[in-house]
Protein backbone atom coordinates (compact mmCIF):
# COMPACT_ATOMS: atom_id res chain seq x y z
CA UNK A 1 0.00 0.00 0.00
CA UNK A 2 1.58 3.10 -0.91
CA UNK A 3 1.17 6.30 1.71
CA UNK A 4 3.30 9.29 1.93
CA UNK A 5 4.03 11.47 4.60
CA UNK A 6 5.80 15.17 3.17
CA UNK A 7 6.69 18.14 5.95
CA UNK A 8 6.22 21.12 3.76
CA UNK A 9 7.52 24.46 4.98
CA UNK A 10 5.58 26.42 7.11
CA UNK A 11 6.31 29.90 9.12
CA UNK A 12 5.51 28.80 12.77
CA UNK A 13 3.35 25.76 12.71
CA UNK A 14 3.77 22.33 11.25
CA UNK A 15 2.33 21.60 7.96
CA UNK A 16 2.07 17.82 6.26
CA UNK A 17 0.88 16.83 3.05
CA UNK A 18 -0.56 13.53 3.59
CA UNK A 19 -1.43 10.74 0.99
CA UNK A 20 -2.74 6.99 0.87
CA UNK A 21 -4.78 4.49 -1.35
CA UNK A 22 -7.62 4.90 0.42
CA UNK A 23 -10.01 7.20 2.90
CA UNK A 24 -9.32 5.16 5.71
CA UNK A 25 -5.91 5.05 5.03
CA UNK A 26 -5.57 9.04 4.69
CA UNK A 27 -7.34 9.12 8.74
CA UNK A 28 -4.87 6.88 9.89
CA UNK A 29 -1.90 8.31 8.37
CA UNK A 30 -3.38 11.30 9.62
CA UNK A 31 -3.79 9.60 13.15
CA UNK A 32 0.16 8.58 12.69
CA UNK A 33 1.43 12.13 11.99
CA UNK A 34 -0.47 13.23 14.71
CA UNK A 35 1.81 10.67 17.01
CA UNK A 36 4.89 11.27 15.81
CA UNK A 37 4.58 15.36 16.58
CA UNK A 38 3.30 14.08 20.33
CA UNK A 39 5.74 11.27 20.48
CA UNK A 40 8.13 10.91 17.96
CA UNK A 41 9.97 7.26 19.06
CA UNK A 42 6.47 5.81 20.95
CA UNK A 43 7.62 1.93 21.20
CA UNK A 44 4.71 -0.21 21.93
CA UNK A 45 3.49 -4.21 21.96
CA UNK A 46 0.09 -4.99 21.45
CA UNK A 47 -1.08 -5.33 25.14
CA UNK A 48 0.25 -2.14 25.84
CA UNK A 49 -2.75 -0.24 24.21
CA UNK A 50 -4.82 -0.11 27.45
CA UNK A 51 -6.65 2.89 27.00
CA UNK A 52 -9.90 2.22 24.74
CA UNK A 53 -12.23 5.32 23.63
CA UNK A 54 -15.34 4.88 20.88
CA UNK A 55 -15.48 8.31 18.32
CA UNK A 56 -18.51 9.13 16.82
CA UNK A 57 -18.02 12.13 14.61
CA UNK A 58 -20.27 13.95 12.70
CA UNK A 59 -19.12 16.63 10.20
CA UNK A 60 -19.75 19.30 7.51
CA UNK A 61 -17.66 17.61 4.73
CA UNK A 62 -14.82 14.99 4.26
CA UNK A 63 -12.65 17.74 4.71
CA UNK A 64 -13.68 18.79 7.81
CA UNK A 65 -14.31 15.04 8.80
CA UNK A 66 -10.44 14.54 8.95
CA UNK A 67 -9.73 17.79 10.81
CA UNK A 68 -12.38 17.07 13.34
CA UNK A 69 -11.38 13.23 13.59
CA UNK A 70 -7.44 14.45 14.30
CA UNK A 71 -8.85 17.05 16.78
CA UNK A 72 -11.22 14.81 18.62
CA UNK A 73 -8.04 12.18 19.26
CA UNK A 74 -6.07 15.62 20.22
CA UNK A 75 -8.23 16.48 22.96
CA UNK A 76 -7.87 13.10 23.88
CA UNK A 77 -4.71 12.61 24.18
CA UNK A 78 -4.67 15.83 26.32
CA UNK A 79 -7.42 14.71 28.64
CA UNK A 80 -5.81 11.33 29.21
CA UNK A 81 -2.11 12.13 28.75
CA UNK A 82 -1.88 9.36 26.13
CA UNK A 83 -1.48 8.78 22.09
CA UNK A 84 -3.90 7.09 20.56
CA UNK A 85 -1.99 4.27 18.07
CA UNK A 86 -4.57 2.58 16.59
CA UNK A 87 -8.27 3.26 15.14
CA UNK A 88 -10.68 0.63 14.02
CA UNK A 89 -13.30 2.47 11.77
CA UNK A 90 -16.55 1.05 11.72
CA UNK A 91 -18.52 2.87 9.88
CA UNK A 92 -17.10 6.05 7.50
CA UNK A 93 -19.32 8.11 4.75
CA UNK A 94 -18.30 11.44 3.63
CA UNK A 95 -20.40 13.17 6.43
CA UNK A 96 -19.56 10.83 9.98
CA UNK A 97 -16.96 8.45 11.16
CA UNK A 98 -17.67 6.28 14.33
CA UNK A 99 -15.50 3.70 16.01
CA UNK A 100 -12.72 2.65 18.73
CA UNK A 101 -9.13 4.37 19.70
CA UNK A 102 -7.16 2.29 20.68
CA UNK A 103 -3.66 4.33 23.19
CA UNK A 104 -1.50 4.33 25.84
CA UNK A 105 -0.06 6.37 28.16
CA UNK A 106 2.76 8.78 27.91
CA UNK A 107 5.34 10.24 30.37
CA UNK A 108 5.02 13.57 28.18
CA UNK A 109 4.25 15.00 24.88
CA UNK A 110 7.37 16.35 22.80
CA UNK A 111 5.40 18.75 20.78
CA UNK A 112 1.96 21.44 22.35
CA UNK A 113 -0.02 20.96 19.66
CA UNK A 114 -2.38 23.88 20.15
CA UNK A 115 -5.11 22.76 17.42
CA UNK A 116 -5.42 20.96 14.21
CA UNK A 117 -6.52 23.84 11.72
CA UNK A 118 -8.95 23.89 8.36
CA UNK A 119 -6.27 26.00 6.92
CA UNK A 120 -5.16 24.56 3.90
CA UNK A 121 -6.85 21.39 4.48
CA UNK A 122 -8.81 20.03 1.33
CA UNK A 123 -9.53 16.37 0.89
CA UNK A 124 -9.57 15.28 -2.58
CA UNK A 125 -8.37 12.03 -4.98
CA UNK A 126 -5.20 13.87 -6.65
CA UNK A 127 -3.79 12.27 -10.35
CA UNK A 128 -2.63 9.31 -9.33
CA UNK A 129 -6.22 8.00 -7.76
CA UNK A 130 -5.08 8.56 -4.14
CA UNK A 131 -6.77 10.03 -1.28
CA UNK A 132 -4.66 13.16 -0.31
CA UNK A 133 -5.09 16.60 1.75
CA UNK A 134 -3.24 19.28 3.56
CA UNK A 135 -3.05 19.16 7.18
CA UNK A 136 -1.44 22.04 9.69
CA UNK A 137 -0.90 21.55 13.46
CA UNK A 138 -0.84 24.76 15.63
CA UNK A 139 1.83 24.65 17.60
Amino acid sequence: MSETTEFLTHTADVKVRVTAETLPGLFRLGLRVLNQLLVPDINHREGDLTIVKNINIQSSDLTALIIDFLSEVLTLSQIYKAVFIEVEIHEMSRCRLSGVLKGMEVNAFQEDIKAVTYHEAKVRVNEKGEWETIIIFDI
